[in-house]
């Protein structure tokens, strides 16, 4: 699923954290690569920034071994010098070619939540890859895919998310997959009329269940309500959210002040945020094939 995976490791637990998501997410044949951005230097003068930078190398060189060793993860380690840790971890990911990027948690979150300080907001916004965000103290529990939850709208978005659902569900023995969908009526609908009658709310969860339910092999879950506030209950089941883009432009576009903003900063569990270019790497058309011919071959 993930070839090339880029994980962010600083002086605190989120990089382990992240290092442990980034383990369940790889394949036996993907890449992983753990990634140390440091701030960049004012450029006083050319004596001052080689001394900073061969500090700053000595430093970042020295914490990526040691949690490499501390964590026994086969990968390489690489370094950078960037105005700001996400700038750096998005020139990085350009460079390798990644297909995922993986951040930890802002130190501050309580235990086994997401929630994401400034740099791993900017490493989430505009991401050349798709990004996953584990929750604070992720690498000190036990943390099996049980559950693979889906975002589902009935969008080809929210479509490709199932598609990678399914591979995701293959590669963990298995795993069971759900998908939620939280419907509602516009607010303009309401504008000098009742709110909707419970026959009308009920018929609005059954389709959606229906069309969750027709795509095969997928536990179905609807409600009525906001998105934000029930996804966020739904996740707090799952041991993966997987959040479709809605967007062909950077990723950033997309969350700004939207539900995937909402959920990809304080979800409670881990959140894998798809973005186009997952979409560009393996089509939905191919995953999806792939995903229902392993269905079949499974009798389910």
């Amino acid at each position: 699923m993930f070839n090339k995976i880029i994980v962010g490791v600083d002086e605190h637990d989120g990089g382990r954290d992240a290092i442990a998501l980034a383990r369940n997410l790889a394949e036996a044949h993907s890449k992983l690569t753990l990634a140390h951005i440091h701030a960049g230097f004012p450029a006083i003068g050319r004596g001052t920034n080689r001394d900073f930078e061969a500090i700053e190398r000595d430093r970042a060189q020295a914490l990526l071994e040691s949690a490499r060793a501390e964590t026994g993860i086969d990968a390489d380690l690489v370094m950078r010098g960037a105005p700001s840790v996400g700038r750096g971890l998005h020139e990085l990911a350009r460079s390798l070619d990644a297909d995922l990027l993986v951040i930890g948690s802002n130190r501050r979150t309580v235990p086994g939540r997401v929630l994401i300080g400034d740099d791993a907001s900017v490493a989430l916004n505009h991401a050349p890859c798709a990004v996953a965000i584990a929750p604070s103290g992720y690498a000190r529990y036990p943390h099996p895919m049980r559950e693979i939850g889906v975002a589902y709208n009935g969008t080809a978005e929210s479509e490709h998310a199932i598609a990678v659902a399914r591979k995701l569900a293959e590669q963990h023995g298995g795993a069971k997959l759900s998908a939620f969908e939280a419907v509602s009526l516009p607010s303009y609908a309401f504008v000098g009329v009742p709110a909707p009658t419970e026959d009308i709310v009920e018929s609005l969860v059954e389709d959606a269940i229906a069309r969750i339910t027709a795509l095969g092999g997928i536990e179905a879950h609807a409600v009525y309500g906001p998105a934000r506030k029930e996804l966020a209950v739904y996740g707090a089941s799952l041991d993966l959210l997987i959040l479709g883009s809605r967007d062909y432009g950077p990723i950033g576009r997309l969350l700004h002040g939207s539900t995937t903003h909402e959920l990809a900063h304080t979800a409670p569990c881990p959140v894998l945020a798809l973005t186009r270019a997952v979409r560009q790497h393996e089509p939905i058309e191919q995953l999806d094939r792939e995903g229902r011919k392993d269905m079949v071959g499974a009798g389910a």
